[in-house]
């Protein structure tokens, strides 16, 4: 199966470049191989095995010459302005495969830090002057097509998967149902019988992606296995159009527990992240947008401590049309379109998506004041409680005392002090969910939903 995208070079991402560039090298120095050399029906899987061993011990000196021969034709994969006919020119060496230098084609045990990127394709790694270059030449192109960059998690971002031993008795009908759609096209169900497990995709994400796709260059990025996260990827994108060898597992983090853009060949200032956990991402919350999980499955609500049943087991789902995947797509939307503005001149390199983010985050709740009521320990500092952060965060301004120019006192209590204030003065007393759900949603919520006790509108 072709490593690469069969989209022109021109219009493919850097993932997808050196991806089609080191399979390129893999077939040249397997051309030779005699057509009645043919491997047994039981062989066929050591197919890639056979050409790396041919490609390290038979035809260094050939790679050699082919990977000069691509520098010279411009291609820019690994550009060099030094003389490639002399090995000793090269060093820093830009990258390797399978310990091979990609400009010099040289055999080289050690040479210093290097990013891996086994999953463009296993045992490349590029240093980080060639890792810079790619991420620049990236910005260049997409900026050119008007494109930002989109980082998607898996599981309750996109899907939610359980283990087929896990599922519930009143989620049984599940399993004969997945069976029965199984030739469906359009189905959203899926039982993966090599994992033993059975996914749901989450309604909408068909048309998330294919929109998403004609303004971002989507990567996939789980803490999931490798093996899991190819699978998925066949489902969100079986033609693969959207995500080709930009799939992202936990072996490619270069922190344990941690996932981070250091393995995106990308700029920091034009991606944006999809994630349901805000824990992961501890050096990018700026391009964060955290997701609403979704909780198809009882496995996954007992997994976050939830007693509630699940969808699935009230047989109900998220909408279409509102549901969180169309509430974001049109956060994106609009994130595009404010990053591209024409009003804000020509210099697109100069911009960052996520002070766009910043910006449009801060409207949710501008001209909100709100003052809070037991909701954190009174001898803590109110500026520093997440719940304040977050407020101001939407554009709220909080303060610690009631007075006329206050609309809302958020709370648990309708009892406290600051509550019944609120309910004598006729200004809102809601619950903290309506900060929260404000946050997840991207829109200020009706207070109505929120109320504490006998709170009436304003």
């Amino acid at each position: 199966m072709s490593l690469a995208a069969e989209s022109p070079l021109h219009s493919s991402s850097s993932s997808d470049d050196l991806a089609a560039f080191i399979e390129a090298e893999l077939e040249l120095t397997s051309s030779d191989t005699s057509p009645n050399d043919q491997l047994d029906d039981d062989e066929e899987n050591d197919v890639e095995e056979q050409r790396i061993k041919r490609l390290k011990v038979e035809s260094i000196k050939e790679l050699q010459g082919s990977v000069m021969e691509r520098n010279q034709e411009n291609i820019g994969i690994i550009g060099t302005s030094k003389n490639l006919a002399d090995e000793d020119s090269c060093p820093p060496h830009p990258g390797f495969y399978k310990g091979l230098c990609l400009r010099c084609g040289q055999l080289v045990e050690d040479d210093g830090p290097m990013l891996s990127l086994d999953y463009i394709t296993k045992d490349l790694k590029l240093g980080t002057r060639e890792s810079d270059r790619q991420r620049k030449a990236d910005l260049k192109k997409l900026l050119r097509e008007k494109k930002l960059i989109l980082i998607l998690d898996l599981d309750h971002t996109l899907l939610n998967s359980t283990r087929l031993v896990d599922v519930s008795m009143e989620e049984e009908y599940l399993l004969s149902q997945a069976d029965s759609i199984k030739d469906d096209p359009k189905r959203s169900l899926f039982k993966l019988d090599a994992m033993h497990m059975l996914t749901k995709l989450r309604p909408f994400v068909h048309t998330f992606l294919k929109e998403a796709n004609t303004m971002f260059e989507m990567y996939i990025y789980t803490m999931a296995e490798r093996s899991y996260a190819l699978e998925i990827a066949k489902l969100l994108d079986p033609e693969k159009v959207y995500f080709n060898c930009k799939v992202i597992s936990q072996a490619d983090c270069t922190q344990r527990h941690q996932k981070g853009l250091d393995v995106v060949l990308g700029a920091e200032n034009v991606v944006l992240i999809l994630d349901d956990t805000e824990f992961v991402w501890q050096k990018h919350k700026e391009n964060l947008i955290l997701m609403e999980r979704y909780h198809y499955f009882s496995s996954s609500c007992r997994q976050f401590g939830f007693s509630a049943k699940s969808l699935s087991e009230l047989m109900k789902d998220e909408r279409e049309s509102n549901g969180a995947l169309a509430t974001i797509l049109n956060v994106l939307k609009r994130a595009h379109q404010m990053f591209f503005d024409p009003v804000l001149g020509t210099d697109l390199s100069s911009r960052d998506v996520r002070q766009v983010l910043k910006d449009i985050r801060r409207e949710i709740l501008q001209g909100c004041k709100i003052v809070f009521s037991r909701i954190f320990p009174s001898k803590s500092e109110p500026e520093d409680q997440p719940i304040w952060k977050l407020a101001e965060q939407l554009g709220a301004t909080c303060c610690t005392d009631v007075d006329v120019s206050i609309t809302h006192v958020v709370s648990t209590d309708a009892g406290t002090q600051k509550a019944q204030w609120a309910l004598q003065n006729e200004k809102f007393l809601v619950n903290p969910r309506w900060i929260e759900a404000a946050n997840y949603l991207w829109c200020r919520q009706q207070e109505e939903d929120f109320l504490i006790g006998n709170s009436r509108n304003t």
